[in-house]
């Protein structure tokens, strides 16, 4: 017997679509599989959150971005899965606070200011249109200063990315009394006004992606 491939629901923040289901009064109705009913609610938290309304002004995105892989993915991702033509990118990047007195930011932190230049190259590489925006913010505690400036900027959906967490790390912070899962990543998801959502790579090899949000962890997403 031949295996019936399942195509599941667009994962993508890019487009709103009418979805109307059609149900034929003669062909007997199956339930929806665990996982079927799983991308349902998947698509149901966008839907609440309000991530997926399209706006003819466009929406504002924010990705955090640093040097690791991780961020990189999660802007690739973003960029191929979730940015429109009219919508804004809000690149930020969270820095300790300096004790160099009078000097200013951009000389404070000359790192920052050029990573913050090279992810947006790769912004206007890959969509043109879009317009960008820099952020560098100071604080000492890295997940307080990125809700606290998704706010400020008035973002509808703030991109992470995220390491993958061994059952070890897990219990140690569990044992330590933080939550599990406890970082900067999970603080933002539990925190953040906005849609808040973590990605990364499924494996090296590729695989797609895994998305964490409020209500949902390590949701696997083929693309």
């Amino acid at each position: 017997m031949g295996r019936t491939s399942t195509r599941l629901p667009s994962f993508c923040l890019n487009r709103v679509t009418t979805r109307v289901r059609v149900r034929s009064p003669a062909i007997e109705s199956r339930p929806l599989s665990p996982q079927a009913s799983k991308v349902s609610n998947v698509d149901d938290e966008f839907a609440a959150d309000g991530a997926t309304k399209e706006m003819e002004q466009g929406r504002r995105i924010m990705i955090v971005v640093d040097r690791s892989s991780e961020a990189k993915a999660a802007l690739h991702w973003a960029l191929s899965h979730s940015v429109q033509s009219n919508d804004t990118v809000v690149l930020v990047e969270v820095t300790k606070p300096s004790k160099h007195g009078e000097r200013t930011q951009r000389e404070r932190h000359p790192k920052g200011y050029a990573l913050l230049h090279d992810m947006k190259r790769i912004c206007q590489a890959r969509k043109p249109e879009v317009q960008v925006e820099l952020s560098l913010v100071t604080g000492e505690e890295r997940g307080p200063a990125i809700v606290g400036e998704a706010s400020k900027r008035g973002v509808v959906l703030l991109v992470m990315g995220q390491r993958k967490r061994s059952v070890t790390w897990r219990w140690v912070m569990m044992w330590a009394g933080s939550q599990p899962g406890g970082d900067a990543v999970d603080y933002c998801i539990r925190n953040a006004t906005c849609m808040a959502l973590a990605v990364r790579r499924k494996s090296r090899r590729g695989g797609g992606y895994l998305i964490t949000t409020k209500r949902h962890r390590d949701f696997w997403l083929l693309a």
